[in-house]
């Protein structure tokens, strides 16, 4: 791995000039070939950093404030990258319904790059025929009505372990229970079980814990903004280490999944549910084949994409939901009153989520508040294109702010509110066609793992709000919680949650 303090400084400014010198006279032409079109309105940058500096460490908000100043699309300069940047719900129908195709490639980050993930990645693949494949692959075959119904057993017994893990840590601390740490590792054991028929987080495992532990440094460093993403002609220094560490983390974890699939090909699986390995290697075995390769590595990176998709999506949503109920009091008596009332003294099954319409609108407005990922993983011009009257170059990178299309005024009633009936006359849902409403995403590109997203999500925070009365430590009230938020991976709270939990009626 090369550092940049592996080099003198006056040796480093003459390894960098002439590829300074290049960007620039790419910059200088193609400025002048988009001087006569019109380009969205935007901030004026620096040289050289263009924007960089004015986005700040949440560009989130930072985007969201330039929308009164400059309407709902901005253009941006990041460093060597031209940005636009969506910032409403009418500028997002418009985006996806008339010009999905147009930026249905990915911007790839260099930490993205390790061990070629982005060409295997099915959320970052190039846009063609191995990603129609494996968007076929899981659509069609793998998170399917059928199958997904068919692993309802596995999810209860995961959540059953959460609440058993929560109830074992709250005798122990009285200042309340890091509730999104829990629910990560419930997700991850879960997404093992779905995907291998295994638990993967487990402290008396070695390889467990090693997988756990290298699946962490995938997150921590794709969560860390990376200089060499914004000047392409510092990749070869790799200033900051990301991508070496990267390098490390990812073989590790890919030498351990493939570890897994192969202690879990020489199991006896006699009467068993089928898992989605089994799909993965029938589908690899399959005709498909003929015209396009699916290698033993694609099948490894798909495994820890899984992963990497779920895990930290699942815990920042029902971190931020439990957060906000616990701060709108009214909203979490009503939420475990419907509970009580349909469910009763069994425990909460997945069969009821569709009598909990007020769960529903709980678990929407946490995601139209906090979404996940609030500008979701970026799209890039495929050529150039007119957009609302705008010219976009080739290879724009686009960032579409849910956070701001979930606070559009024009759209949404008191915005900053957080008010589940809602939903009750709003009939706006994430499944991608209310683009009012798209936390996870729309067109071609949208998360594929809705479906299952779902049933996790509703199922682990109703067995939450069921299981246990929830309060905020006595040093915390409504008035003092910090609600900032923190961006890497996901949008987490800057200060996890700590709650208390009480046995419902103890």
């Amino acid at each position: 791995m090369v550092l940049l303090s592996d080099y003198p400084p006056l040796t480093l400014l003459l390894l960098s000039l002439p590829l300074l010198l290049l960007f620039l006279l790419s910059h200088l032409r193609r400025k002048i070939s988009t001087s006569n079109r019109r380009l969205p309105p935007g901030p004026a940058g620096w040289p050289i950093f263009g924007n960089m500096f004015q986005l700040g460490e949440m560009p989130h908000r930072t985007l969201t404030n330039m929308r009164d100043s400059y309407g709902p699309v901005v253009w941006l300069r990041i460093g060597a990258m031209n940005t636009m940047a969506i910032l409403s719900a009418n500028a997002a129908t418009v985006f996806f319904k008339n010009h999905d195709h147009a930026f249905a490639d990915r911007t790839i980050t260099e930490t993205m790059r390790a061990h070629n993930y982005h060409k295997s990645s099915l959320a970052l693949a190039p846009y063609g025929s191995y990603w129609r494949l494996m968007r076929r692959l899981v659509t069609v075959d793998m998170l399917v009505l059928k199958r997904i119904n068919a692993t309802a057993t596995v999810r209860r017994r995961c959540v059953n372990d959460m609440l058993r893990w929560i109830s074992e840590e709250s005798t122990k601390s009285e200042k309340g229970v890091h509730v999104a740490r829990f629910v990560f590792l419930m997700t991850f054991n879960l997404f093992g079980n779905l995907m291998l028929s295994r638990d993967v987080f487990d402290p008396d495992s070695e390889s467990g814990s090693e997988f756990f532990t290298a699946m962490m440094g995938l997150m921590e460093w794709t969560g860390h903004a990376n200089v060499t993403d914004l000047f392409p002609w510092l990749r070869w220094l790799d200033p900051q280490g990301l991508r070496g560490k990267m390098e490390r983390d990812m073989g590790k974890a890919l030498e351990i999944a493939s570890k897994f699939v192969k202690e879990r090909l020489e199991e006896k699986r006699e009467n068993k549910t089928r898992d989605f390995l089994d799909v993965l290697l029938d589908f690899q075995k399959s005709e498909s084949q003929e015209t396009l390769n699916i290698s033993d590595k694609d099948l490894n990176i798909f495994i820890l994409e899984i992963f990497l998709a779920g895990s930290e999506t699942t815990s920042s949503t029902i971190e931020w939901a439990l957060t906000e109920l616990l701060i709108n009091r009214e909203s979490m008596q009503k939420v475990k009153a419907e509970l009580s009332s349909v469910v009763g003294a069994r425990e909460m099954e997945e069969s009821d989520i569709d009598n909990l319409p007020y769960l529903q609108g709980v678990v929407k407005e946490a995601l139209r508040l906090h979404p996940p990922i609030p500008l979701l993983v970026p799209r890039k011009a495929m050529k150039d294109t007119e957009f609302m009257g705008y010219f976009i170059p080739k290879d724009t990178q686009v960032f579409v702010n849910t956070w701001a299309i979930g606070r559009d005024p024009d759209v949404w009633d008191e915005p900053l509110v957080f008010k589940p009936e809602r939903f009750f006359d709003c009939k706006s849902d994430y499944k991608g066609h209310d683009y009012e409403l798209i936390p996870f995403g729309a067109g071609r590109r949208m998360c594929a793992g809705v479906p299952l997203a779902h049933r996790i999500l509703h199922l682990v925070l109703g067995s939450l709000l069921h299981r246990f009365d929830w309060e905020l430590d006595s040093s915390v009230t409504r008035s003092t919680i910090d609600m900032r938020d923190n961006l890497g991976v996901t949008m987490r709270k800057l200060e996890p949650l700590l709650a208390v939990p009480k046995l419902t009626g103890s």
